[in-house]
């Protein structure tokens, strides 16, 4: 008999799975997480131990039922543009199909962010012959909202080239901002009707302080990293993402989608790993939070494994801080 899925405890154990994006399609919980393999290669600030070809989508009819891995979705070797390296992806549905967003090195070592359509949730998914243009950096997040309109948020520093774009071309050799300046913040872009393009150069978001001061470079406990998540409850919008150095889960509010966002805590304190990636998703009448760590492969070669536990607001809309080991 299959397992159910429990909190806090590994969805699958017979793959590795990372980077969790939750969604709620046709009644059921739909994750598009990316999949770590094994590999040879060094640890690097490019991430090349991330050994990462191809997706395979999970489902949960319910939290009482098992999590059923759906298969190949998507293949490397099946999109011609890219090269390597397919990091964290996220799903949509708008038009009666639905959407797999995910990032890549092209084939001059550059990350891009491609699409891919499927009539189903699980896929298999055909992708788009190019990359999203104007696309760059890695995590992209689609928030299909109220009104139908479509945002991806996206970038992360470091292997994910984010610092690299600051001058609206890719610099090989780019630097981030200095400790007492600005931190970068991730960027939005609102898509198409058809979700296969940018209506407008993407814009990068500001996260600020409650008096309205930009998060500086050198808070390393606030500033953004890398995966952008953007939810929306009660009429606000909020974004969560990785401090990177810290390991935490952090987040800002907005009454814009585009923001500015004003940085209000922590979600989730660290994991086992190096990595720290989430989702946030409502199903039925709660709430969750998708994340990953290290456990079941004991860190080795940083294989991770996707989670989930429930998330709790406060009254004022603040989210409660989550500790993944609590007994």
């Amino acid at each position: 008999m299959e397992k159910t899925v429990k909190p806090n405890t590994p969805l699958v154990e017979h793959i590795y799975t990372a980077d969790p994006s939750a969604h709620v399609f046709e009644g059921k919980i739909y994750i598009y997480p990316s999949h770590d393999l094994d590999h040879d290669g060094a640890s690097t600030h490019e991430g090349e131990h991330y050994a990462m070809e191809d997706y395979h989508v999970l489902s949960i009819d319910h939290f009482q039922s098992p999590c059923i891995d759906n298969g190949e979705a998507l293949h490397v070797k099946d999109v011609p543009w890219a090269k390597k390296q397919m990091w964290a992806p996220d799903a949509a549905y708008k038009n009666n199909q639905y959407y797999l967003f995910f990032p890549a090195k092209d084939h001059n070592d550059i990350f891009r962010i491609g699409v891919a359509v499927s009539p189903n949730p699980a896929g298999p998914f055909t992708p788009e012959k190019d990359y999203i243009p104007g696309s760059f950096s890695i995590d992209p997040a689609v928030l299909v909202d109220d009104d139908q309109k479509s945002y991806m948020y996206f970038g992360g520093l470091w292997g994910g080239q984010l610092e690299k774009w600051r001058t609206g071309t890719f610099l090989p050799e780019g630097e981030g901002p200095a400790p007492s300046e600005p931190a970068l913040g991730p960027m939005v872009a609102e898509l198409t009707d058809d979700m296969l393009s940018f209506k407008d150069a993407p814009q990068e978001l500001s996260i600020i302080d409650e008096e309205g001061n930009p998060i500086l470079a050198g808070d390393e406990e606030r500033r953004y990293f890398e995966g952008p998540w953007v939810h929306k409850y009660k009429g606000n919008y909020y974004l969560s993402y990785s401090t990177g150095t810290t390991h935490t889960i952090a987040y800002a509010m907005s009454k814009n989608p585009q923001g500015p966002f004003v940085f209000k805590g922590t979600i989730l304190t660290p994991v086992i790993g190096w990595t720290t990636h989430h989702s946030i998703v409502q199903f039925e009448d709660k709430w969750y939070l998708f994340y990953h760590d290290c456990s079941l492969s004991d860190g080795v070669d940083h294989k991770r494994c996707v989670k989930y536990t429930e998330l709790t607001y406060n009254e004022d809309g603040t989210i409660q801080t989550i500790d993944p080991y609590q007994k």
